[in-house]
C-alpha cells in the first residue's frame, strides 16, 4: 500500500482537510500546546521551515485571530508571527512571510526588525529533510537541522522563551538532549498522538532559554562540540530532495539549503 493511500485512511489526514489545515501536521502542534501550555503569553513567534504552513496557519488560529476578533482589539497590540523558509507559501492571516535561510545570520536581523527590536517569546520548527531509510543518517541529518535552528534561535529567541522542533529518535538522542540542555533548564521529548507510531519522529520540548554566562552566538558550535559528536557519521557528501549537507571531520556540517518533510 502506497503512502497516499495510508494518508486517506488516516484520521487526522482527513481531519486537516475537513477543517481547513494544510497537512495534518498542525495537530501535532496543537496536541504538543495541549501538554505544554506552549502559548500562554507568546505575543512574538517565529516558524522555522515553515512550508506550507500548517503550523503558521496553527499560530495564526491560536494568536493572531483571537486576539484580533477581541472587542478591545488595537494593531498595535496584536501578536506578531514571522514564518521562515527557502519556499515561497500561501498567504495565512497574521503571518509575516520571509523568504530566507534559518542558517543566515541576516534572517535573524530580518525577524528582529519585524518585531521592532524586540525577541520572540517562542521558536517553533516543523522541519525536516527527505528521508533515506538510513535510520542513522536520517537520524544525523535531522540533528544539524534542529542545530541550524538552534543557530537562529540564539539570536532571536529572548531569554525565558521556548523553542520546539522537530528530532528523530535514535542512538544519539541523549547526546542532543545534554546538547539542547545547555540552553534551556527544561528539555522534554514529547510524543503526540497525531505522530504516527511507525515514525521515528518526536519533538523537543525546550523551555525557559538561558544561554551560558557571558555567551555569544559565534562561539555556538564550540560549545556544543565540547558536550560530544555524533557517532557513526563519516566524512561525506549527503544530498537528498532539497537538502544538501557536507559534513566535515565526523559530524560538523554546513546545510546549504532546507526543506519541508
Amino acid at each position: 500500500m502506497g503512502r497516499a493511500s495510508r494518508d486517506k485512511r488516516d484520521i487526522y489526514y482527513r481531519k486537516a482537510k475537513e477543517e481547513g489545515w494544510r497537512a495534518r501536521s498542525a495537530f501535532k502542534l496543537l496536541q504538543i500546546d495541549e501538554e505544554f501550555n506552549l502559548f500562554d503569553g507568546v505575543k512574538r513567534v517565529v516558524d522555522l521551515c515553515a512550508a506550507p504552513g500548517s503550523w503558521s496557519q496553527v499560530l495564526s488560529r491560536k494568536l493572531y485571530l483571537p486576539a484580533k476578533l477581541a472587542p478591545d482589539a488595537k494593531d498595535e497590540n496584536l501578536p506578531l508571527i514571522v514564518a521562515i523558509d527557502l519556499q515561497p507559501m500561501a498567504p495565512i492571516e497574521g503571518v509575516i512571510q520571509v523568504q530566507g535561510d534559518i542558517t543566515n545570520a541576516r534572517t535573524a536581523e530580518v525577524v528582529i526588525r519585524h518585531f521592532d527590536g524586540c525577541k520572540a517569546d517562542l521558536v517553533v520548527c516543523d522541519g525536516a529533510p527527505d528521508v533515506t531509510g538510513l535510520h542513522d543518517m536520517d537520524e544525523f541529518v535531522q540533528s544539524q537541522l534542529l542545530l541550524a535552528g538552534l543557530t537562529i534561535v540564539t539570536h532571536v529567541l529572548k531569554e525565558g522563551g521556548k523553542f520546539i522542533a522537530k528530532i528523530f529518535r535514535g542512538k544519539d538522542t541523549s547526546l542532543l538532549y545534554c546538547q539542547l540542555k545547555l540552553f534551556f533548564p527544561v528539555v522534554t521529548f514529547a510524543k503526540p498522538k497525531s505522530s504516527r507510531n511507525s515514525s521515528i519522529e518526536a519533538f523537543a520540548v525546550c523551555e525557559n532559554y538561558s544561554p551560558p554566562e557571558g555567551f555569544n552566538p559565534k562561539d555556538l558550535h564550540r560549545l556544543l562540540e565540547k558536550v560530544g559528536s555524533p557517532s557513526g557519521v563519516d566524512d561525506t557528501v549527503i544530498s537528498a530532495y532539497g537538502l544538501q549537507i557536507v559534513v566535515v571531520v565526523g559530524w560538523k556540517a554546513l546545510i546549504r539549503c532546507i526543506s519541508h518533510f
